[in-house]
């Protein structure tokens, strides 16, 4: 397999090792050595060998042939939060709007054309996808994707979308550029987005963006509600001043905690 980068400073290995880790996914939680090596593109002597570290860190469970990864690997995406110190901010608000509202809560951050979950607060109800901390879906799909993508210039939209989604999953929505230009100048008037269905079946959510000190949308956040037994009505009516009012908030709070001196940030939390 060629380097994917010449440069002197990229270590291959680290990048196949991480190749491996995102060759599974939740249509394939459990795979052989050669459906492995076959994900990441990788010869089977080297796919072994990086399976045979990441069993010793603990990263993968091996047993009769197959693999999977352990809840190890959950460390590796809340290292990233914990260290922004983005959940001790963001908990306690998502919280009160998951009470208030009697439904799932959760934050996303783009990742090229996705969306990940990088906070959550869940409310047991049965839905089409499950969600956890990292789960990816296409943004322009999604409500807290479109609250992103609103707040790109369109060189920036253009740059992003470039990229070919790694969620996995096929979208209900799949929109032309034109398209998802038009539902983003909405977004961007009213400052909220609105997904009825678009991602999966009986899904429909709210999302408002969550910005720092320089005013730029770093994350949004949500409401899901089971489209079976919320209707839009009660997500806009009810719903949606909870939800703005808790991103405010959040950002609010994420302003005044950048404008601290690190000293200061250290000892916050």
């Amino acid at each position: 397999m060629a380097r994917r980068d010449e440069n002197r400073a990229f270590v291959e290995a680290i990048a196949r090792g991480l190749d491996v880790l995102r060759a599974f996914s939740p249509g394939r939680p459990t795979m052989t050595l050669t459906e492995v090596a076959d994900a990441a593109g990788l010869a089977r002597p080297t796919a072994s060998r990086i399976l045979y570290t990441l069993e010793s860190l603990g990263y993968v469970r091996s047993k009769d042939g197959s693999h999977a990864l352990t809840p190890r690997v959950l460390e590796l995406g809340m290292t990233y939060v914990q260290s922004m110190n983005l959940w001790d901010i963001a908990r306690p608000h998502m919280e009160a709007l998951s009470t208030a509202t009697g439904n799932s809560s959760s934050m996303a951050q783009l990742d090229g054309s996705d969306i990940v979950y990088v906070a959550r607060v869940a409310v047991p109800k049965i839905i089409a996808l499950a969600v956890s901390i990292g789960t990816r879906f296409p943004a322009p799909a999604t409500s807290l994707g479109k609250a992103l993508l609103a707040d790109l210039s369109d060189d920036e939209l253009r740059t992003v979308l470039a990229e070919p989604s790694r969620a996995g999953v096929v979208a209900r929505w799949d929109p032309t550029h034109d398209e998802l230009v038009v539902a983003l100048d909405e977004v961007r008037a009213q400052g909220w987005a609105l997904t009825d269905e678009q991602l999966a079946p009986g899904i429909r959510s709210v999302a408002a963006p969550v910005r720092g000190r320089d005013g730029r949308a770093f994350a949004s956040i949500n409401v899901t509600v089971h489209a079976a037994e919320t209707p839009v009505s009660i997500l806009l009516e009810q719903y949606l001043p909870l939800l703005l009012d808790a991103a405010g908030a959040i950002s609010a709070d994420w302003t005044a905690y950048q404008s601290l001196p690190q000293t200061q940030r250290d000892r916050s939390f």
